[in-house]
């Protein structure tokens, strides 16, 4: 479905520890919006729908919906620290196109 690189994972665990939202799950979402047409979510959630497809990474539930699904089969979520920036990076193989900004994209 998707895979979590254990920095991405490691990342994430650090900023839900920071807010005090140890135990709960990372909900990867795609919602429409942007220039480009799609938006990728990442927020933390205390617990999945009931419809959610529900992945673990080293400890870490990952949260999708059924549309995000189609979106994001094979996607990749990486943690990048560069001198360039710091952030997530999502690499869909669907995605046809992004925006300049790399918030959006399409497929």
């Amino acid at each position: 479905m998707i895979s979590v690189t254990d920095k991405a994972v490691a990342k994430v665990k650090q900023l839900m520890s920071a807010e005090g939202k140890e135990g709960y799950g990372l909900r990867v979402a795609v919602k429409g919006g942007g220039c480009s047409g799609f938006e990728y979510g990442l927020t933390f959630e205390e617990t999945a729908g009931e419809k959610d497809k529900v992945l673990e990474y080293s400890g870490l539930k990952v949260f999708l919906d059924d549309m995000s699904q189609l979106y994001l089969t094979g996607t990749s979520i990486d943690y990048v620290d560069s001198l360039a920036g710091s952030g997530f990076k999502i690499d869909n193989p669907q995605s046809s196109g992004s925006c300049g900004c790399g918030k959006s994209f399409s497929v």
